[in-house]
């Protein structure tokens, strides 16, 4: 008998099955995606709506913020264009970077990891290294940038 999988790992799975869908059929598929996220996640066991909710904030906001995301994979990813990269490897990379750039309770570590294992279940055994290497460049990239921007201001009441 296998272990569970872990509940965001199954999670990440999904969204990344429910992406792939969206970047296949296009833009007409947007307004199913939730739909999707629910379907995919019917088999799960009760009690287990952390893993539908983590899902459909994974799809939502990758899709609510593509275009910043494909703007950060492009600038790293040089010599490659998004549309010529495996379909799998191109969304798990836009899922991730997600994380990486919005998802303040996910480690970066633990986003880049997770990639990896996904790109090399879904996509082909290259996919592990190809996908580690872009997304550690955006991980130096947004924390040099987060170290350049100023502090927020303390809160609470002046004395």
């Amino acid at each position: 008998m296998t272990a569970p999988i872990r509940r965001r790992s199954r999670a990440r799975e999904i969204a990344m099955q429910v992406l792939f869908q969206f970047d296949v059929r296009g833009e007409r598929y947007a307004d199913e995606a939730g739909k999707t996220v629910a379907g995919l996640c019917e088999n799960e066991a009760e009690g287990e709506g952390d893993v539908v909710e983590f899902a459909a904030r994974l799809v939502e906001g990758t899709l609510q913020h593509r275009t910043a995301i494909d703007l950060r994979l492009q600038s790293v990813t040089r010599n490659w264009d998004l549309r010529r990269m495996a379909t799998v490897d191109r969304n798990v990379l836009r899922m991730a970077t997600y994380e990486l750039m919005f998802c303040t309770d996910v480690p970066p570590k633990v986003a880049i990891n997770e990639a990896i294992e996904l790109g090399k279940k879904f996509s082909t055994a290259n996919s592990g290294g190809f996908v580690n290497g872009i997304l550690d460049r955006i991980r130096i990239d947004l924390e040099k940038e987060r170290k350049t921007q100023p502090a927020p201001p303390a809160g609470g009441a002046e004395a």
